[in-house]
Order: structure tokens, then sequence, then C-alpha cells
């Protein structure tokens, strides 16, 4: 009964319905951290911009489709989620956040990135799975910080040259696309630490034994002929590479990015969130 009285509230765009679907958030969180995933939002809250201090923001897992432009007045935002929700364009508010580190933007219908982006010079991680990407964003390579880039999950069948001016980039997840040639870029970036061409349609790997940095290459779930050579010390998953036993290929590819790749997304913040389940609704008429 929560979920479908909070479903029809989150049609109504009045500050009443809101503070039902948020609570009553009347203070700045001790921990300059809010978490207001899966309230079903259709509409940001407004009062929230008060909260200049904020650091991290999530918003995931809503019906989210556009953002306020107040949304710049949190200027110290380093961790903004707005993954599994309706955006196809990505807000301008967003690109007005000069201290954002961590950018969530997975399972949305995007298409293309705004130029604006490129304001985001403190950018280090930016996540764009699942989206509706049939080209690379050009206007990536014009974030000069980025350390991780998730691409996974779109229908992009190359990569721009201009991607090797990114010389802090160190992991690149391309799993779930329409590569049919390992990108030849990318035999440039000796400074990449993991690359993942995972499930693709690149029939033959070239040698990267001469990518010095390299830790981890997933290429598995490719037709390829051939496995990738690599360098000493170097992790692959896919045929006829380390990985033999298909019951624990995925546990322990597990391990092996974690040893590798530091940087993963970041869980919800347990202690912020009330259970749906332990919420009482109130009745529709005093909300209304």
């Amino acid at each position: 009964m929560g979920n479908a009285l909070r479903g029809i509230v989150a049609f109504i765009p009045t500050e009443r319905c809101q503070q039902f679907l948020v609570g009553d958030i009347k203070e700045m969180p001790l921990d300059c951290t809010l978490d207001v995933s899966s309230r079903q939002l259709r509409h940001f809250p407004n009062r929230l911009c008060i909260f200049n201090e904020l650091v991290k923001l999530y918003l995931s897992d809503n019906n989210l489709s556009s953002l306020p432009p107040e949304l710049h007045r949190l200027c110290k935002l380093q961790l903004l989620a707005l993954d599994f929700n309706c955006f196809e364009d990505l807000p301008l508010a967003v690109c007005g956040l000069p201290q954002l580190n961590i950018l969530y933007l997975g399972n949305n219908r995007l298409a293309d990135l705004p130029q604006e982006i490129a304001k985001l010079k403190e950018l280090k991680t930016l996540w764009l799975e699942s989206n509706c990407l049939t080209e690379f964003p050009q206007v990536i390579c014009q974030l000069p910080n980025l350390k991780t880039l998730h691409l996974g999950y779109n229908q992009i069948c190359s990569l721009p040259t201009e991607l090797g001016q990114l010389e802090e980039l160190r992991s690149i997840w391309l799993a779930g696309n329409m590569l049919t040639e390992f990108p030849a870029v990318l035999l440039e970036m000796h400074f990449l630490d993991v690359i993942d061409v995972d499930r693709n349609r690149i029939c033959r790997f070239p040698c990267l034994s001469h990518l010095q940095g390299l830790k981890l290459i997933i290429y598995d779930h490719n037709p390829c002929v051939n496995a990738p050579v690599v360098g000493e010390g170097v992790r692959r998953v896919g045929r006829w590479a380390d990985c033999c036993d298909d019951e624990d290929e995925d546990e322990d590819m597990g391990k092996v990015v974690a040893e590798t790749f530091g940087e993963v997304k970041e869980p919800f913040p347990e202690d912020e969130v009330q259970s749906a389940e332990t919420v009482v609704a109130p009745d529709l008429s005093d909300i209304l």
C-alpha cells in the first residue's frame, strides 16, 4: 500500500507531497550526504537546494527526467547519482557543479552528452552504462582528470583518437557494445590499468604486451580466434586465458577487479535510508 500511495503522490508536484516522498528533512546531514533514492520522485525537491554544504547526493532509482537550475547552489557537491531514472538529456544544471568528482548516469535514456559537461574539470569517475549511445560522446575527451569511464551496454562501434588525450584515465569499461575491432586508440594508452571489452564483436586481438601499465584485460564473449598477448603479470579474462572454470569465472573476475581496480560504485548509505517496510503511510487526504 505504501508504494502504491507513493506512486500516486509522485504525480502531484506540491511541496507537501514532495515532503511525503523524501521525508521531513530540515537540517543538513552531519556527514554531508543525502540519499533520496527509490522514492518514485518525478520532480526534484527544490528545497534540497538549500543544503549548499552537501557533498554527496543520491537520486538513483526514481522517475526523474529533469533537474531545476537551482541545483547549481550545491556548489560543494562531489558525488551525484542519477542512475536508473528517465533522463533523455543531461540537465545543464549538473554541468554547473564545479567540484563534482563522481557522476552516475547509468540506466537512463541518454543518446549524447551536452558540450557543457566539459566544464566539469574535476570529474574523475563517469558512469554511462546502459544508455542509448550509438557514438562515443566526443566531449568526454575534454575531461582532463577522468580516471574511470564506464560505457558498457550501449551501441558504440568505435572510439575516437582524441581519447588518447586523457592521460589520467586508468580504467575503461566497454562491455556489451558493438565493437568489431579492438579500438586502435587503446593501443597507444600505456597508462591504462583496466580494459574491459567483454561481449562485443571482436574477431581478433592485437598484441597488448607493450602496454606497461595494464593489469587486467577482460575480453570474454567475443567471437575471437585468439587471446590477446599481454605482458608479465597481466590478468586475462576470456577464452584461452587464465580463467578455465566457467563456474568460478564470475567470482574469480570479481576478485581480480577488486585487486586491480580500487574505485567502485559506492553503496547507498543505509543509515540514512528509511526502509519502505517501516514507513507507515498516512491517508492521502492528510497530504493533499
